[in-house]
């Protein structure tokens, strides 16, 4: 099972791409950061990641996790370049990527990137 560390965002987004909003998602941003997931129906890991995101959204106050299926969404997915599921961002609280990773994250990893949020 393919382990992905999270990490801050790099290069250039486009500007469209820079915040998602409550219509991108279909869901509430949490009040202090979003863990966005794009997941597909088949895939284990992704199966894997969402346990692990929610556990860490359980965990810290204000955190929320968003699930999206790929293949629902691919406005999104080509927006926001995602190649392979699962990928997971983490949003502020205004909805701007800070971080994103591709496979299975580490707890430890995870919690590590919302402190750079929080």
């Amino acid at each position: 099972m393919a382990r992905a560390s999270i990490d801050g965002a790099t290069g250039q987004r486009a500007s469209h791409a820079a915040e998602l909003t409550v219509g991108d998602l279909g869901a509430p941003l949490g009040s202090k950061a979003t863990l966005l997931q794009f997941s597909s129906a088949f895939c284990a890991p992704c199966r894997a990641t969402r346990h692990v995101l929610s556990d860490v959204a359980t965990m810290v106050d204000g955190v929320s996790h968003v699930e999206i299926d790929a293949e629902s969404r691919l406005d999104l997915v080509r927006r926001l370049d995602v190649r392979r599921t699962p990928t997971t961002f983490v949003l502020g609280p205004g909805g701007e990527i800070t971080h994103r990773a591709s496979g299975k994250p580490r707890k430890a990893d995870v919690l590590a990137a919302l402190g750079a949020v929080i």
